[in-house]
């Protein structure tokens, strides 16, 4: 599972002539934390609702101020393709709730930890009729047999040849909630 699988796109953004309380409006009209500050349509900064609240509520603060007098610089985005994994380390270590994602010097998308968590909470069993269903249409019904626990996906086929086994584990991976896909032609074993 990549950024681009679980990322919010297109994004609700603010310039920094924004002022606080638009900004503010717009974060709680949308249910966000955070909203990503952009220039042209690249990333500049992020204002969280931290920023909003440091803004209007300090001592000389004004609803009216711009978002650029409390926006949070520099911030640093991630490629679409960064691993989910990648995303939560960075969330949990730099204590924040929301990554920008940025392609090309563009934004476009961010990953939130209601993202990761959503995906997270998952079951297996949803996740594996998801994979069935993403495989089914690649290779017909019942061309793959699929397993999920925790949301490892340990994908099986008698007839496994290294490029259908990269396109069916990319498949599988693009899934929210997956976590790994490995690809074998060995049965499963019962025990």
């Amino acid at each position: 599972m990549r950024a681009h699988d679980i990322m919010t796109s297109p994004v609700i953004t603010v310039t920094a002539d924004v002022p606080i309380r638009e900004a503010a409006a717009l974060a709680v009209c949308h249910g966000f934390t955070a909203l990503p500050v952009v220039d042209g349509g690249r990333l500049v900064a992020i204002v969280t609702e931290a920023d909003l609240l440091r803004g209007r509520f300090a001592a000389d603060g004004s609803a009216d101020a711009p978002v650029r007098e409390v926006m949070s610089t520099p911030v640093y985005g991630m490629d679409p393709d960064a691993p989910a994994a990648l995303l939560a380390r960075a969330m949990v270590e730099h204590g924040v709730r929301c990554v920008p994602i940025v392609e090309d010097a563009r934004l476009v998308g961010v990953v939130t930890r209601r993202d990761l968590v959503r995906a997270l909470a998952r079951t297996d069993d949803a996740i594996a009729a998801d994979v069935r269903e993403r495989l089914d249409a690649y290779g017909g019904p019942g061309s793959w047999s699929v397993s999920v626990h925790d949301g490892r996906v340990v994908l099986r086929s008698p007839f496994v040849d290294e490029r259908s086994s990269r396109v069916v584990a990319a498949l599988a991976e693009a899934v929210p909630g997956v976590m790994t896909a490995l690809v074998t032609s060995e049965p499963e074993v019962s025990l």
